[in-house]
């Protein structure tokens, strides 16, 4: 099977358009974690403080610990909901990454038929 000079072109034309709109996408959606990390940074440095001066203004022993585990129990739920969207962010990420190298083999597979 020969392949001519212009279909070659094309698919290198098409391959490139295909990587660079994937790279585009993949670029706004890592600026969207990056946000969403920041977001979840000062969100946990507020909740922090505010723990802070709940537990400076406890006058027992038995409201302090009660407080803590209030406050480890939200920070675990917290966070494990955090890293849950942040891996479904990433997921996406791969997944942009990858559609132009699905595209190729789909290209080749179809060339080949």
């Amino acid at each position: 099977m020969a392949i001519n000079f212009e279909d070659y072109q094309k698919f290198g034309k098409d391959h490139f358009e295909a990587v660079q709109t994937a790279a585009s996408e993949v670029s706004k959606q890592l600026q969207a974690i990056a946000a969403e990390t920041t977001d979840y940074s000062k969100r946990s440095l507020e909740n922090g403080s505010a723990f802070v001066e709940k537990l400076l203004g406890v006058t027992k022993f038995e409201q302090a610990i009660a407080l803590q585990q209030d406050f480890a129990k939200s920070s675990y739920e917290g966070f494990v909901a955090e890293m849950t969207k942040l891996g479904e962010m990433y997921a996406n990420v791969a997944k942009e990454a990858f559609k132009p190298v699905e595209g190729a083999i789909a290209k080749v597979k179809t060339a080949a038929n």
